[in-house]
């Protein structure tokens, strides 16, 4: 089959079509601007409900819809519901509608597990509960998958939505990086009283669902949650980023309360939330449906994170 990719510049887009290479599948990138000039690439601009998608549709069978508005630490817009849903929803269902029209036989979507909510109390999300998303970004993914799932009932065509966790790998940003950082220049981290549980995906492993879900029969229409199958708190993921770069892991003990105070302190509350709170993903039907199994322990993974990154 040919693949479409959009978003293929950025962090899952790069490493899925590389390991697409790999396995030898016909595909081509959807990209803002090619500034590499890359002959696989077709320029689509902007993404919203006015993108003309026609050209990069010619010849598809399977689309894979990585490209969105993500969250961002540091809002700027005014009213970021408001581009959230340019981007996430229009922009998502102008393209589903056109791929229809194209007789695309399928469309699988990244969406996030944060549609589920923002933590777990008691037992991991499940794909079946009730969407409980807290922010305008997890809205706009969960008002996206709404969209994709009846314009597929409407057409006909199939639909996958994959709702990850944290995502790590080679070149990924965001928290687990800058705690990675933090271990590897040798700093006392305060985090040794946290027993908490959280599920994360290593980009090997995200990219391997991705590539069966292009065809696998069971996935059609359905929400299936996808981690690496293993939960870590805290502690445990420093010890594990610390001995991927041939660091000691230096952990002492602070009590919750006081890394609480400190966060409201600085504005960092909603981060030592996540250091300290559970988010499991129960990812055990999605492996039974598409027999299924990760191709890299969560230990593994950590490895290559932290050998690779800079």
């Amino acid at each position: 089959m040919t693949v479409l990719v959009t978003g293929a510049t950025g962090f899952v887009g790069t490493h899925l079509c590389e390991y697409l290479e790999v396995k030898d599948f016909s595909f081509r990138k959807a990209v803002r601007r090619n500034v590499d000039g890359d002959e696989q690439a077709i320029v689509v601009g902007d993404i919203d409900g006015q993108t003309d998608w026609s050209q990069a549709l010619d010849g598809i069978e399977v689309v894979v819809h990585l490209a969105a508005r993500v969250h961002i630490m540091l809002e700027s817009a005014k009213d970021p519901f408001v581009e959230f849903r340019r981007v996430n929803v229009d922009g998502s269902l102008n393209l589903a509608r056109q791929a229809a029209a194209k007789g695309i036989k399928r469309i699988v979507y990244l969406s996030t597990i944060k549609v589920n909510g923002e933590g777990t109390v008691g037992r991991p999300y499940r794909p079946d509960d009730i969407p409980a998303p807290a922010d305008p970004y997890s809205v706009s993914k969960m008002e996206a998958e709404e969209g994709l799932l009846r314009i597929a009932r409407e057409t006909g065509m199939e639909v996958v939505i994959l709702r990850p966790p944290l995502i790590y790998g080679k070149g990924a940003g965001g928290n687990l990086f800058r705690l990675l950082k933090l271990v590897k220049q040798g700093w006392y981290l305060p985090f040794g009283l946290i027993n908490n549980k959280r599920s994360l995906i290593g980009i090997e492993n995200l990219c391997s669902i991705i590539v069966v879900s292009l065809s696998h029969p069971a996935a059609v229409n359905r929400v299936m949650l996808v981690s690496d199958g293993e939960d870590v708190s805290t502690p445990e993921l420093i010890r594990l980023l610390a001995q991927g770069c041939g660091r000691s892991p230096r952990i002492f003990p602070v009590p919750l309360s006081v890394l609480y105070f400190m966060g409201k302190l600085f504005g960092r509350t909603s981060e030592i939330h996540r250091l300290s709170g559970d988010l499991q993903v129960d990812s055990s039907q999605t492996q039974s449906l598409l027999d299924w199994c990760p191709i890299l322990s969560l230990a593994q993974g950590i490895q290559n994170c932290s050998n690779s990154s800079e």
